[in-house]
């Protein structure tokens, strides 16, 4: 019998973190999706951490094991849930016995109510979609809540899934890359949800991105750390350490490349990864593609 996705959930609050080394893991950022199977020879780990008010969303296919990891910021639900179903059903065979199954992880009982109305945007869409998917694990928003001191706090940050045994469990990472900063700068900018790794070639797909050059760039980075996180912040009393020194870095970066096609991407060509012997990620010089 199925264990109820509230007890699931009970049961991935009380894991303790598991720090998941860069060997094997594809870790997916703000508004990225990565879709891959339990046949891909590079990548065993999806993962995602930092989810404040943010969801990460893991959904599964049963039946040949596809899985896709996105981390949702509520910025267009709407389009982001079917392209994620269909990140699934563009591996063959889908058509097999199984069943879809998706784990909504992240959020917490903030002041704003961002994570409860990204919670309800996530469950009506999934809902509205045609296939039949069922909801295995609920870790969201109040179900995902810890008070201290009269502050609220997501209890779990970050999680990963292993694709080969589809275990999700509760995960940090140290290794964020690559192009940390550069996939930070775009959905900073305002870029959609993207696909960004090619599960038929096992290469990690980076750009061409464009942006429209940020306004008041100058003027956040003369601010101190309180402004920076009272403002830019879904959550200033939740963010993890790093939070300030992350979205300085990303500010400098937008700065430094107002316009990035001509100067990040030589002939407008994406940047290719693709993990070597010892599982961590390497460039690959771009053959025309």
């Amino acid at each position: 019998m199925d264990t109820h996705p509230l007890e699931r959930a009970r049961l991935l609050r009380g894991q303790s973190v598991q720090q998941v080394g860069p060997q094997g893991l594809l870790y997916v950022q703000q508004r990225e999706l990565a879709v891959t199977s339990p046949k891909d020879g590079s990548i065993s780990i999806l993962g995602s951490d930092d989810a404040t008010t943010c969801h990460i969303v893991v959904l599964r296919h049963t039946g040949n094991g596809a899985t896709c990891l996105t981390h949702c910021d509520g910025a267009d639900t709407e389009a982001e849930v079917p392209l994620i179903l269909n990140s699934i059903k563009s591996f063959a065979n889908h058509a097999q016995c199984g069943r879809l199954e998706v784990h909504l992880v992240g959020g917490f009982s903030d002041d704003r109510h961002l994570s409860q109305k990204l919670t309800h945007q996530l469950l009506s869409e999934f809902d509205k979609q045609e296939d039949d998917i069922h909801l295995v694990t609920l870790c969201v928003t109040e179900l995902n809540d810890r008070e201290e001191n009269e502050n609220h706090f997501p209890i779990i940050y970050g999680i990963a899934v292993n694709i080969k045994t589809a275990e999700i469990f509760r995960a940090s990472f140290k290794d964020r890359g690559p192009e940390e900063l550069l996939r930070a700068a775009r959905a900073l900018a305002g870029g959609p949800m993207i696909s960004i790794y090619d599960a038929k070639t096992e290469q990690l797909r980076i750009g061409p991105y464009s942006w429209t050059p940020l306004p008041h760039v100058d003027f956040w980075l003369q601010q101190d750390d309180k402004q920076i996180l009272e403002n830019l912040s879904t959550s200033p009393l939740a963010e993890p350490p790093h939070f300030v020194e992350h979205i300085r870095s990303t500010l400098m970066f937008l700065k430094q490349y107002p316009s990035p096609m001509n100067t990040l991407f030589p002939g407008n060509k994406a940047l290719l990864y693709k993990k070597n012997e010892d599982g961590l990620w390497e460039k690959i010089s771009s053959s025309g593609s």
